[in-house]
């Protein structure tokens, strides 16, 4: 066990992952706060480094066993620095763990013969708790991946490990450069024999949602928040549906397409 009190190399490196995305990527990991989202990382087996705890509260039966279930990397740390890790204003939290990044290999997803598959691609998500928010509805409606495509806001900035209440740790999520790089797996997927089908959502879609579909293997894509799908994914897509919507708003937020999709998706396969 190590023990901090003070603001040495090793928490400013910690510090520097809540804020800097270039950090977080270097150093290949990131820190994840809050009861669920800790619960999920440690249920799904997820590669824990550190476990940094208040040095000075007697600690909880679940902080005590999440020390138990993590027997190294232990950190006792004052809790005015655990305070700025935390993500929080007002409350120290027990503990927060430090993760490491998962690779953003497509062998993480897995498409199987048994159960159609069903993920979303996030085209250049600008917003951190889109992303987490979107993380959640995947795994809330039986979703199988998240595919965040481009420049993108990252997945493992806090605001979307947040947004996503641990989800982001049950639910495989993906980040590719380009959509070719996405249709080459969708091709290779094809060429195995599962008819995957690419559909992407818009406000000017030929077919309403409802009139799609989408029991077989899908993939949805969500354009970004201001500028939709971009040319290139339309290009790829195999059909253009919208949700109908009324009132005075123009169109969804984009988690918010994200999430009547999928649950329009899982309407379909009952």
């Amino acid at each position: 066990m190590r023990r901090i009190t003070r603001p040495n190399a090793q928490f400013q490196v910690w510090e520097a992952l809540l804020h800097n995305r270039n950090k977080r990527q270097r150093a290949g990991e990131f820190v994840v706060q809050g009861v669920r989202p800790i619960n999920l990382a440690l249920e799904y087996g997820w590669q824990v480094r550190a476990v940094v705890y208040d040095a000075e509260r007697t600690l909880s039966r679940w902080a005590l066993g999440v020390l138990e279930r993590v027997p190294t990397g232990h950190v006792a740390m004052a809790p005015e620095l655990l305070a700025q890790l935390s993500g929080k204003d007002e409350e120290v939290p027990e503990l927060v763990i430090v993760v490491g990044l998962p690779e953003d290999d497509f062998a993480r997803i897995t498409v199987t013969e048994e159960r159609p598959f069903l993920g979303v691609v996030f085209d250049r998500p600008t917003t951190p708790g889109n992303v987490g928010t979107i993380a959640r509805s995947v795994d809330a409606f039986g979703g199988g991946a998240l595919i965040i495509t481009g420049h993108s806001a990252d997945p493992y900035d806090p605001r979307s490990v947040r947004a996503s209440t641990g989800s982001l740790f049950a639910v495989p999520v993906v980040r590719a450069a380009s959509h070719q790089v996405v249709i080459e797996w969708v091709d290779g997927l094809r060429a195995a024999g599962s008819p995957l089908r690419v559909v992407g959502t818009d406000e000017q879609g030929s077919a309403v949602i409802a009139e799609a579909d989408l029991t077989g293997p899908t993939l949805l894509v969500i354009g970004n928040e201001t500028h939709g799908v971009s040319s290139g994914w339309r290009e790829a897509c195999d059909v253009m549906v919208r949700i109908p919507i009324g009132g005075a708003a123009s169109s969804l937020n984009a988690a918010s397409a994200a999430t009547v999709a999928l649950y329009e998706a899982a309407r379909q396969r009952g």
